[in-house]
């Protein structure tokens, strides 16, 4: 497995930093789909000695996720995304098909450890929901009426995505690497979400079995769906493109973000596990803890959170591998 990073703000500083404590592989938001975009991102991080592995995020979802005109124009762009990541031969495209668009929380200010603050949800205080967003900001997460899209549709919404991008993506060598839902939970501020449970990524999976057909396996998201994470690191193999590792302590409908050394899973035997499966890909720390000296402005990504959580992995897979 491959030591991953995501920096927000992405600025040169952190991207030396990265390298400095032995991160290899950047995950960076999608920039213009434009090839001028994308080779200016990848050569930044080249430059620094990184390989640029994953784009997540800032790809036009809402349109192909609702089924709205106009998907066709947006799948197409995604399309274009992919192309361009072939083309600089970046591996793994991570997406999402969260009717609310990202991820959703009730506050970012839990106390954890030592008064560093993490992220929580509780259904019981959900007017005060809201989606945070990729570049730090958030926003109230209702959708009109007409936006709530049931189940059924979604699920067909999905496989008419699928089956424009898988091509694709398999002919550019770029692996498609879909994200639970997060709150894993339906219904969510009154419309359906789909990808909930392990039972929801089987039926993801079976859509095709194209090699380019996979998923972002989010440690996080699995455990607040209340199930065994390491049982499914095990079920879903190689069907594993990427990994969020994270921990919650609860599951829906109320859990809490931990430090990666401070919640309920056996986060040493999930590295065992991964490499049991002989899981290569980019692995990240994903919703670290705001520490002191840092704001809530970038809840989850902030950097100093991220620096213990990469040594923290640097000691797990090293005590993995000599097992």
């Amino acid at each position: 497995m491959r030591l991953s990073l995501v920096t927000r703000p992405m600025t040169d500083d952190k991207l030396r930093l990265a390298a400095q404590i032995g991160v290899t592989d950047i995950v960076a938001d999608c920039p213009r789909p434009e090839p001028e975009g994308f080779d200016a991102l990848h050569a930044r991080i080249t430059a620094i000695g990184l390989r640029l592995a994953v784009i997540e995020n800032n790809l036009p979802l809402v349109r192909p996720v609702l089924g709205q005109d106009g998907r066709d124009e947006d799948i197409e762009e995604i399309a274009n995304v992919i192309r361009q990541m072939g083309r600089l031969e970046i591996p793994i495209l991570c997406y999402n098909f969260m009717p609310s668009g990202n991820w959703n929380r009730t506050s970012v200010e839990v106390p954890e450890r030592g008064g560093a603050l993490v992220s929580a949800f509780d259904a019981n205080e959900m007017e005060s929901v809201s989606t945070l967003l990729a570049d730090g900001t958030s926003r109230d997460s209702e959708t009109a009426a007409e936006d709530r899209v049931p189940a059924d549709r979604l699920w067909e919404n999905l496989e008419y995505f699928l089956e424009r991008l898988l091509p694709v993506a398999e002919k550019e060598g770029v692996a498609l690497a879909c994200h639970p839902d997060d709150p894993p939970m339906s219904p969510f501020r009154g419309y359906d979400q789909i990808m909930i449970s392990p039972a929801a990524f089987d039926r993801l999976l079976s859509l095709s079995s194209s090699p380019a057909n996979g998923m972002c396996f989010c440690q996080g998201s699995f455990a607040s769906m209340g199930v065994d994470v390491i049982e499914n690191i095990r079920h879903f193999g190689d069907s594993i493109k990427y990994v969020h590792f994270r921990d919650v302590r609860g599951a829906v409908p109320k859990f809490v973000e931990t430090f990666h050394d401070n919640g309920p899973t056996d986060m040493a035997e999930a590295i065992r596990t991964y490499l049991e499966i002989g899981f290569d890909g980019p692995i990240r720390p994903d919703h670290v803890p705001v520490l002191q000296g840092e704001s809530t402005d970038h809840a989850g990504y902030t950097m100093l959170g991220r620096l213990h959580a990469i040594g923290y992995m640097q000691g797990l897979i090293e005590s993995a591998r000599k097992l």
